[in-house]
């Protein structure tokens, strides 16, 4: 039955479905869209509207890209009948207390179920702990369909390692891990991938063992970030510069290159938890990764204690200080605001009577106002400011000179409190009498 699916799916008898058209699944459609049938499915109307108009709200391809791609968008579920290999691409969060949210892909699985046909294949995206696919997809997927997993479907894992706002690794130039339920399955995942990855396909053994290995490559980065973050809090009370050592050490050919940073996102900040949760379930506590996950949730509260000490430091009064935040995505040049960390340096900046004004011209700002509640200013609104904070390296920010940032302050302060967290300026130009710099 597989084999004959991949060539059905070549020759145009058989469509693609994505399920989920996020940052993740919508280049997945695109790029298959190019070589194969694609019905590109989300539930969010509003989305579908803008991608059947043109227009690219992730900034992911463009909007040309999405202009003129053969990808049909729906928002009509039903459509996915006409699929028979479907790839299910939409998020895996944590909840509040730092466990599992597997409400997307368990909705997704309902949804997709109840319009699954006999003889297809389903391949999983999202990043989960080891068993979700088989445990609780599966069940859902039978439930609803009325067939039977491994008889009348099959199924496979293969985890998505797009990097969001990243032009040069992206879904054609990273190693794809592909996983199947039996050997006939992984051939066709395997194959049907290769059709868009370049770099190739790495076969894992068992669908398990390819939920592993994502939820692995993102807690080891989680870590080594917290590893960096705990150095720059120890250096910072030895008043040595943080990033002058680790260039420093960075001579010898075997150091790791990671940076202190605010450690947001959908991977990184939450996969570690997925682990956690399910070695906790079997009685293992986690040391390590629980550990370096404390560190990096820590690091917005960090920065704004550092920001209201060196106000101190300026003889500036806290309570009536004016602070703007430069960047509010999670990363640069992306317009994604979900997991950000810069929301917990506004929030603490908060505690202490101070209602930072935000600017990012890059963020979605439909999406901060209704996840945050929060409305964007202009770099023309920062004038008259007691402190800054870069908070992202977005290339605008970058481009910003020592002229422009002194226009950003009160003229009549004797010291300017800048923080730049990224370290994206030239930390010697700043240090001077009428500056106060600090970065992570």
């Amino acid at each position: 039955m597989a084999m004959n699916l991949y060539e059905s799916i070549v020759k145009g008898d058989e469509k693609i479905s994505l399920v989920g058209l996020g940052y993740v699944g919508m280049p997945i459609a695109v790029a298959f869209a190019r070589k194969v049938k694609v019905v590109g499915f989300d539930l969010n109307e509003e989305k579908i509207n803008l991608y059947k108009s043109g227009v690219d709200p992730t900034k992911e391809v463009g909007d040309e890209v999405i202009r003129n791609t053969a990808v049909e968008f729906t928002a009509d579920a039903s459509k996915l009948k006409e699929a028979k290999f479907h790839i299910v691409a939409v998020p895996t969060p944590v909840k509040s207390d730092h466990t599992p949210d597997l409400s997307p892909v368990e909705g997704a699985s309902h949804i997709l179920g109840r319009n699954l046909t006999k003889g297809s294949v389903v391949v999983y995206e999202s990043t989960v702990y080891p068993g979700v696919t088989e445990d609780i997809c599966v069940p859902i997927l039978e439930e609803e369909s009325g067939l039977k997993c491994g008889v009348d479907f099959k199924i496979g894992y293969s985890p998505e390692r797009i990097n969001p706002g990243d032009k040069v690794h992206r879904l054609e130039t990273i190693t794809k891990i592909v996983s199947g339920m039996d050997d006939e399955t992984l051939d066709t995942v395997a194959k049907v991938y290769e059709l868009v990855v370049d770099a190739g396909v790495y076969r894992a053994e068992s669908i398990k063992v390819a939920e592993a290995a994502k939820v692995i490559e993102n807690s080891q980065r989680d870590i080594n970030i917290a590893f960096m973050n705990e150095l720059s809090i120890i250096f910072h009370k030895m008043d040595i510069d943080t990033q002058a050592v680790l260039k420093a050490a960075g001579t010898k050919w075997n150091f790791l290159n990671f940076m202190p940073g605010l450690v947001g996102g959908h991977c990184i900040g939450v996969d570690p938890y997925y682990l956690t949760y399910k070695s906790e379930e079997l009685g293992y506590h986690s040391r390590i990764i629980l550990a370096g996950r404390r560190i990096n949730d820590e690091m917005g509260k960090y920065v704004a204690e550092s920001l209201v000490k060196n106000l101190i430091k300026a003889d500036i009064p806290v309570k009536t200080a004016k602070v703007a935040i430069l960047g509010f995505t999670f990363k640069e040049n992306c317009p994604d605001t979900r997991n950000t960390k810069v929301i917990d340096i506004y929030n603490e900046l908060g505690e202490y009577g101070i209602c930072p004004l935000v600017v990012d011209p890059a963020a979605d700002a439909a999406e901060a106002k209704h996840l945050y509640g929060l409305t964007f200013g202009s770099l023309e609104d920062i004038r008259d400011m007691d402190a800054v904070i870069i908070a992202v390296a977005h290339e605008e920010f970058k481009k910003l000179g020592r002229e422009e940032l002194d226009g950003f302050f009160k003229a009549e302060n004797a010291k300017k409190v800048l923080v730049d967290i990224k370290g994206l300026l030239d930390r010697e130009e700043y240090m001077t009498e009428d500056y106060l710099y600090w970065r992570l």
